[in-house]
């Protein structure tokens, strides 16, 4: 099969670490002719390296660039704003996106130049595809063809995300500066859909009764200014006496690491917490979950496919339509009090933790691996193709 993936690489920003790593499974394929276009970025993003090793960043870039003349049996875009227009390569198009909010919000649909996001998925010959259900719902509930729609969720790579034992991690955590203290990691924009309210909230709470907590942010400042987030969540929602009792024991971390490092700050947490809010899959979760570390997430959201209680304690929360930017969006509201319930369950109880230390990465193995995933990404674009009449045989 001729492939051609019109997408980003070498930023940190989601739906390029997704592609990069699709990207270097179908490589992996003998019967997977690869091509791959670089898309514009948006806003000042900038590319970067050493965000993967050296080997796979030259890997990717020694995928060649499709020749305007070129047919392939499938064109997958990985980029936004969302593009159902026809390809000059394919009849076939897979378009890759996310719903976070319920729905595919005002913004997307007037950078996409269209009137009717519904209306144009329907008028177009595009399949979309994307990583949850509850994103799924979304495009739906925004008019999308639902037939025309394929959940394929992401992945992790288990020779990378995987649990320390021992000495080992020990080890690791004396390199992290971490010593007796019980410490809450959370990776992402920082944005407040990503839940730092609730989190900032209901950790001024848990360190009353529990003075070794500590709390880890990995932010990105260079992309996303997620430091400004931090700090509106701090002066905005806690009280005065809150923010100094935070303050003392938050860690922020700012500067772009390489995804080494990031799993580094999983294997080395005792927990990884995500009170998200808005969400379209959330991969840090399913990441740390490879990684053996406990994981407190959101209840009703997209991590309820792929969570379960022997390593994860969803918090309850309220379905909430909000007005954000003039439009009335869906959020999930997480309980402060259960958000606080589950923050003190899993400082204290280690049996927990050592089960999700074991039975996390055996669930990722069995069902969530980037060979896995794409496994299933390949079969949707061989179903899909069934419908076209001009595919072009390899």
């Amino acid at each position: 099969m001729r492939l051609i993936v019109e997408g980003w690489r070498f930023i940190s920003q989601s739906y390029a670490v997704v592609n990069q790593f699709q990207l270097l499974e179908l490589l992996n394929r003998p019967d997977v002719q690869l091509y791959h276009r670089e898309m514009p970025y948006l806003l000042d993003w900038q590319a970067a390296t050493g965000l993967l090793s050296p080997e796979e960043e030259a890997r990717l870039r020694a995928i060649p660039e499709p020749p305007d003349s070129l047919q392939s049996e499938a064109v997958l875009r990985m980029h936004m704003p969302f593009d159902f227009s026809p390809s000059n390569h394919s009849r076939h198009l897979v378009v890759f996106g996310l719903t976070e909010y319920g729905k595919v919000h005002n913004a997307m649909v007037q950078c996409m130049g269209v009137q009717d996001f519904g209306q144009a998925h329907r008028q177009s010959e595009a399949t979309i595809l994307t990583a949850s259900n509850w994103s799924r719902q979304g495009f739906i509930n925004s008019g999308a063809d639902g037939n025309r729609i394929r959940v394929v969720p992401l992945g992790v790579n288990p020779q990378i995300c995987y649990p320390l034992a021992g000495e080992e991690r020990q080890a690791l955590r004396r390199h992290l500066g971490i010593g007796d203290e019980f410490v809450f990691l959370n990776v992402s924009s920082q944005h407040p859909r990503k839940g730092i309210r609730p989190l900032l909230k209901a950790f001024a709470q848990v360190v009353l009764r529990h003075p070794q907590a500590r709390l880890v942010l990995k932010g990105t400042t260079g992309l996303y200014g997620s430091q400004t987030y931090v700090q509106s969540a701090l002066n905005e929602v806690l009280a005065p006496q809150e923010r100094d009792r935070v303050l003392g024991k938050l860690a922020y971390i700012g500067q772009d690491l390489s995804f080494a490092e990031v799993v580094q700050l999983y294997q080395g947490a005792d927990a990884y917490i995500s009170p998200y809010l808005a969400e379209g899959f959330n991969l840090p979760v399913l990441e740390a979950i490879a990684c053996g570390t406990p994981v407190i997430c959101t209840a009703g959201g997209p991590t309820d496919d792929f969570t379960q209680s022997s390593f994860a304690i969803r918090v309850e929360a309220e379905q909430i339509w909000q007005e954000i930017c003039g439009e009335q969006r869906l959020l999930l509201s997480p309980s402060i009090e259960a958000l606080v319930a589950a923050m003190e369950r899993v400082i204290d109880d280690q049996d927990f933790r050592n089960h999700a230390n074991r039975l996390g990465p055996q669930f990722v193995q069995n069902n969530y691996t980037w060979s896995k995933t794409v496994d299933h990404l390949v079969n949707v674009l061989w179903s899909s193709m069934e419908h076209f009449s001009d595919v072009v045989p390899v």
